[in-house]
């Protein structure tokens, strides 16, 4: 009689994306708006997911598997970084319209959510309150991102 009292089950997507930092701090109903803007991305293995110098339009979490960084066309001399499963990349994409600064291709078969700077910016406007918390969190990771590479760099002989 009164089964919609009940708690619903949370859906597996839903709980997928809990579990990635950049939306640690929000909750079960907030959850529920960024899932309907999150677009998922299959790749296969060295499969291009954007180009050095390409206009950035959207940030990318990978959900499964990991993702090269490396500069154009040189994924072994010119490897940046593999970024894992729960990681965000292209941040800068969801603030500023920018060439992205390398390329990003699958390193296995992977699944990546795409969040649009189009659908960022509307969060705001419909859900402010969301887009800063998802705001905040990218600054914290992009300062985390900065300190760690500040390091590396003083760490490496002259």
């Amino acid at each position: 009689m009164f089964a919609f009292l009940k708690r619903q089950p949370e859906r597996p997507r839903i709980a997928q994306i809990r579990r990635l930092t950049l939306f640690a701090t929000l909750g079960q109903r907030e959850l529920r708006v960024v899932d309907g803007l999150l677009h998922d991305r299959h790749y296969l293995r060295d499969e291009i997911v954007f180009d050095q110098g390409e206009e950035g339009q959207a940030l990318y979490v990978v959900l499964s598997g990991s993702v090269l960084i490396c500069r154009q066309g040189e994924p072994v001399a010119g490897r940046i970084a593999v970024i894992a499963a729960g990681t965000p990349f292209g941040e800068l994409a969801l603030l500023e319209n920018v060439p992205r600064a390398a390329q990003a291709r699958a390193a296995e078969d992977c699944v990546l959510a795409a969040l649009s700077r189009a659908d960022f910016t509307r969060l705001f406007e419909t859900h402010g309150a969301i887009a800063s918390k998802i705001a905040l969190q990218l600054a914290r990771d992009l300062g985390q991102k900065l300190v760690a590479r500040h390091v590396a760099m003083e760490s490496r002989p002259l």
